[in-house]
């Protein structure tokens, strides 16, 4: 199947403004792409892209003073499959984990673990370690956090969202990360398109998506505690740490953000994709 993929974000600056931005399709979908998923700029402006210490596509400019917009809009082919479950991945013995997963051991901006080992020991330690463990960790989050927008602000950590039982899903994320890396699951944040395909679409805007991955058995597993059961059309956009490290947008001075627009359409096959977005809704 193919999905139709893109944004449309604008702002207002008072003044010329640095900005990074951290959009672009992963590249380990490189080759599912129907054509490339070029960051477009209105005005046009000068941007240069480079990969971070995680390998995401980053995109650096310095955004003119007044409306500014950036957006693509592309297709990617993907196998329509549902999220694999690792349900016989065991867990690695600490020394025997690859070097470039020991990052996803540790506390982060977002994912305060050290506030969480006690929490975590006491609810999952009497479990068979590996993927039980991933299993009921998303349980308890899918469970214990309430879902609003209103509840969303950028300061939340995973502790704050334990603590408090609610916000979104960059949230549920968090707690999910914390919680294994206390049990000494290396665990990743992810960011990108989440289709709703064979699933009613909500009413509420579309957004970008947030989920973790854990690492047993030699690989890592998608894990999505928003959502809970196994979904198709994830098209993964960034991964690292927490949000901090994956933020679609940061920007080096004041702006007001005046709109933001997402989408993620399955097409049927015969479908073309028609010049002019963002899709009407």
């Amino acid at each position: 199947m193919r999905v139709r993929v893109g944004y449309q974000i604008s702002y207002e600056f008072p003044q010329p403004t640095p900005m990074l931005a951290i959009l672009n399709v992963h590249y380990s979908r490189a080759s599912d792409l129907v054509r490339p998923d070029t960051m477009m700029t209105s005005p046009a402006t000068e941007y240069r892209s480079y990969r971070d210490g995680f390998g995401n596509w980053c995109n650096r400019m310095v955004a003119p003073a007044g409306k500014f917009t950036i957006s693509a809009d592309t297709l990617v082919r993907d196998n329509g499959e549902l999220d694999e479950l690792g349900t016989a991945a065991e867990q690695h013995a600490i020394e025997d984990l690859p070097d470039d997963t020991l990052v996803y051991l540790l506390g982060s901006r977002y994912c305060d673990t050290d506030r969480l080992i006690s929490v975590a020991w006491d609810m999952f330690g009497g479990l068979q370690p590996g993927w039980p463990v991933v299993e009921a960790i998303n349980d308890y989050v899918h469970n214990h956090i309430t879902f609003g927008y209103q509840w969303a602000r950028p300061t939340m950590t995973a502790w704050e969202a334990y603590d408090e039982g609610r916000g979104v899903c960059r949230d549920y994320a968090h707690l999910g990360v914390a919680l294994c890396r206390a049990m000494n699951i290396p665990a990743r944040y992810c960011t990108g398109y989440l289709a709703f395909i064979d699933i009613p679409t909500p009413e509420s805007p579309m957004d970008f998506a947030g989920w973790f991955e854990v690492f047993l058995g030699g690989r890592w597993w998608t894990v999505d505690p928003r959502n809970r059961v196994p979904r198709a059309g994830r098209i993964l956009i960034a991964q690292g740490r927490d949000a901090a490290d994956v933020a679609i947008t940061t920007t080096f001075g004041p702006n007001t953000l005046t709109d933001f627009q997402v989408w993620t359409d399955q097409l049927t096959d015969d479908a073309e994709l028609t010049p002019g977005w963002p899709p009407v809704r």
